[in-house]
């Protein structure tokens, strides 16, 4: 993270009024006495007035043998005012997390320093500081900056090791341990280098640790029961295929709504399904909430703040919402079966995805497959936003007029630099997967209504006619335009993508008709590409016809290998996701 130092000036405006409707996020003891809350506005450049502030006292002056008061805390000073995180601290963690969920911000500094996104804004950011964050640092960006804000102490595992042999550690098949911890203790923390030291260090290798964990250094996240306590704001999801999401809402229907970062910093939103992976164990992946933290050693100093000392995390046998359920299942299981294990709801046994939902739902919830449909389309027609996005950050490096490379990276869903920033395998397969997962749950719907299921909540006479027609008016309604190489704009619909889904080209090199799949002359005139360059895309459409990330096979292709199909090179044949032919034209 790069960060840039710059001066303005704070006005300090102090005003004693209650908490607003959107909730106060600071715990009341944190604020001056009489309950004064403070605003921090923006004026003119001039000499910055140090008055005083919600984390205002005395300070500890390194260069005196004693603590002396002081005009101001700097905003960049991270005081430890508590020795522990309580109830009330994880409740306002999550509430932090909903916001910023539920706003309009799309990359991770906007999220963090805007007031409308980020209810902890209001005691402002240090001058230029900034905030970067891809899908693995976003849970401990989140879960630090509220600590900061708060003056709740933090920890987190500084580095893991591989149990077994492994050529990556975000990937290994026998999963990681902690090796190496860092606690947050003092005497002085700067935010300004705290906070960019711990994202550098973080990978989605921290969060790749059993549930049944034995090492010496305790793991800063556990694995949760499938319940609405354990599976709620703030609450973690890991894809074992190195993707990470922070949970910010679960609806009445059981729908886990999560945000996620990206490396070109950028934040989207999702919903909880099959694409993310359940897998062996070993690899930890699932829902995870943090570790409880408790500082014991620590001086307090008389301005109310601790110094140095340790943190100690919570065990396993004291934490009341562990659980290996969502490994083993809800029935007895032997240990090493995970994959046959069975989730059982209300006496039924279920697939765990929807074992997962109707766990979360409300009491008696029954699938309105109308519904259903049409918010499934509206996520998918997000997502679609999110690419855009992503395409356009790629177009705009100019990555699309390097030359083509030889070869391929050596796996193009798990790499680093800029194939990582500006190519979007993962992001594509993540958009073929939810288009598939329509479909299976179109046919599903037909399948219920056709044996009268009572979990549908269906009273029409038609259900083939009135899906047809839900999914042609969000295919219609969901546009999105792109600019050719040539300046004109193209318009596509959601059916218009659908279409040409698996032409999609993932690969930054390619010009921006190809990165959209165009296929009729007129619109492929405008590309630009080298003779080469058309041949790579042709050659990659067997990557582009699979829908699973394949993170442990060897992928550094050359243009002859794709030609030759040479093992991992993908599919013939894409998977069936067209809905319309399911319903009938």
């Amino acid at each position: 993270m790069r960060i840039a130092f710059a001066c303005c000036g704070l006005l300090v405006a102090v005003y004693a009024e209650p908490a607003t409707a959107q909730g106060d996020f600071r715990h009341p003891h944190l604020r001056p006495p009489g309950k004064v809350a403070v605003a921090l506005k923006r004026v003119q450049a001039r000499p910055l007035q140090r008055t005083a502030s919600a984390f205002s006292g005395p300070v500890l002056n390194p260069g005196a043998s004693e603590v002396t008061p002081a005009r101001s805390v700097p905003p960049w000073h991270w005081r430890v005012l508590r020795t522990a995180w309580t109830d009330a601290d994880e409740k306002a963690y999550g509430e932090f997390v909903r916001r910023i969920g539920e706003s309009k911000c799309r990359r991770v500094h906007e999220c963090l320093a805007d007031a409308q996104s980020n209810p902890l804004y209001s005691e402002s950011n240090p001058p230029g500081m900034r905030f970067t964050s891809d899908c693995a640092d976003l849970p401990y960006m989140l879960r630090a900056y509220f600590a900061w804000k708060n003056g709740l102490p933090f920890s987190y595992s500084a580095a893991v090791s591989p149990l077994g042999q492994s050529d990556d550690i975000r990937y290994t098949e026998g999963g990681n341990r902690v090796s190496q911890r860092r606690d947050l203790t003092g005497p002085v923390i700067d935010a300004r280098r705290a906070i960019p030291r711990l994202v550098h260090a973080i990978s989605s290798a921290h969060y790749r640790i059993a549930p049944a964990y034995t090492g010496t250094q305790l793991p800063d996240h556990y694995p949760v029961k499938v319940s609405p306590e354990g599976i709620k704001p703030g609450t973690i999801i890991y894809d074992p295929d190195g993707h990470l999401a922070v949970v910010y809402k679960v609806t009445r229907e059981g729908r886990i709504h999560f945000i996620d970062a990206h490396p070109d910093n950028s934040l989207t939103r999702g919903v909880y399904g099959r694409s993310f992976r359940r897998d062996r164990p070993a690899l930890g992946a699932g829902f995870k909430r943090w570790r409880p933290q408790t500082l014991v050693g620590a001086k307090e100093l008389p301005d109310g703040s601790y110094q140095g000392g340790r943190i100690v995390l919570a065990v396993d046998k004291d934490l009341a919402d562990w659980s290996d359920e969502q490994f083993f299942g809800t029935e007895p299981n032997p240990p090493h079966a995970w994959d046959k294990a069975r989730f059982v709801h209300d006496g039924q046994a279920l697939d765990y995805y929807e074992f997962v939902r109707l766990r979360l739902a409300e009491p008696n919830f029954k699938y309105d497959p109308l519904d259903e449909t049409r918010f499934m389309l509206r996520t998918i027609c997000a997502d679609i936003g999110h690419r855009v996005d992503a395409v356009n950050v790629a177009v705009k490096a100019r990555i699309h007029l390097r030359p083509q490379p030889a070869r391929l990276p050596d796996n193009i869903y798990g790499t680093t630099g800029d194939w990582e920033t500006y190519s979007t395998p993962s992001r594509d397969a993540r958009l073929r997967s939810s288009f598939k997962d329509l479909r299976d749950e179109v046919a599903r719907f037909l399948d219920m209504a056709a044996t009268g299921s009572p979990r549908l909540n269906y009273t029409g006479h038609d259900i083939r006619r009135d899906l047809r027609e839900v999914y042609l008016q969000e295919t219609s309604a969901c546009t999105f335009t792109y600019t050719r190489s040539n300046g004109a704009h193209k318009q596509l619909s959601l059916a218009d993508l659908q279409r040409r889904l698996f032409r999609l080209s993932f690969d930054p090199h390619h010009c921006v008709e190809r990165r959209w799949g165009a296929d009729d002359a007129e619109e492929v005139a405008s590309c630009a590409d080298a003779a080469d360059k058309a041949d790579w895309y042709a050659a990659e459409q067997r990557l582009r016809n699979q829908i699973d990330r394949a993170y442990f096979v060897e992928m550094s292709f050359t243009l002859p290998d794709l030609r030759r199909k040479a093992p991992g090179s993908g599919l013939d044949a894409p998977p069936d996701t067209d809905v319309m032919a399911l319903l009938g034209e």
